[in-house]
């Protein structure tokens, strides 16, 4: 796939352009905001490149987690934004034998090699209570559409330029979707659960690229898939 590099031929302001312009004409224009910059240059509780990498070690634990052992019992709005939404809010906690315990992550035979602790203000630890809504209010809640708008900037079409913890936005008309991305795999929700399926599903890179059904595809040609977002308040 091509990788795409603004810094390559034309200026970032010049490709900025572009790529709105294109994203008006696929009939994506809600989305552009995404590509006109991060609130996070902005907001004092911006998280730094050291803290953004522990950040995506953690996060990535969580969700890796909750596919392996099932789903954690105070994580109860069990679609595909609940997930991230859980995932970050549990990433901003503070990762004590108690937090631990609660999350099933005691006796592991890995506990050893558990990410380096988030050293976050305690601003910075609310910053899961303070999703952008569409209409511009904030709380806990926020729709996989309000996470991809409000809350991430775009990143790229090309999945290779994704890392753990970013999000695959995909548009399907009536139905907007979200996967994580977490290098070695996707992660996801179905937004259904029985009494036999938690709804998660993870699938390997290479399987999604060739899925039947077209429309999931993480490709640059597919018009479903609208790209690679990163939460904002990340560096």
């Amino acid at each position: 796939m091509r990788r795409t590099d603004p810094s390559d031929a034309v200026s970032r302001r010049t490709w900025l352009a572009r790529a709105v312009s294109a994203f008006a004409l696929a009939g994506l224009a809600p989305y552009a905001r995404a590509l006109t910059g991060s609130t996070a240059a902005l907001d004092p509780d911006a998280l730094s490149p050291q803290q953004s990498a522990a950040f995506r070690a953690w996060f990535a634990r969580i969700v890796d987690q909750q596919m392996r052992r099932g789903p954690t019992p105070r994580w109860t709005q069990r679609d595909c934004a609940g997930l991230v939404r859980f995932a970050v809010g549990e990433t901003l906690k503070a990762h004590d034998s108690k937090w631990l315990r609660a999350n099933g992550m005691t006796g592991l035979a890995d506990t050893s090699s558990m990410p380096p602790e988030l050293q976050l203000s305690a601003s910075q630890r609310t910053l899961a209570n303070r999703w952008t809504q569409l209409d511009g209010s904030t709380g806990a809640y926020a729709s996989a559409i309000a996470l991809i708008q409000r809350n991430s900037r775009f990143v790229s079409k090309d999945v290779n330029q994704a890392l753990p913890g970013d999000l695959l936005f995909f548009d399907q008309g009536d139905d907007q979707h979200l996967m994580i991305w977490l290098d070695r795999y996707i992660a996801y929700h179905t937004g259904t659960v029985t009494p036999t399926d938690t709804g998660l599903r993870a699938v390997a890179v290479s399987d999604l690229m060739q899925w039947k059904d077209s429309r999931w595809q993480p490709l640059d040609g597919n018009p479903n898939f609208v790209g690679v977002f990163r939460l904002d308040f990340l560096t």
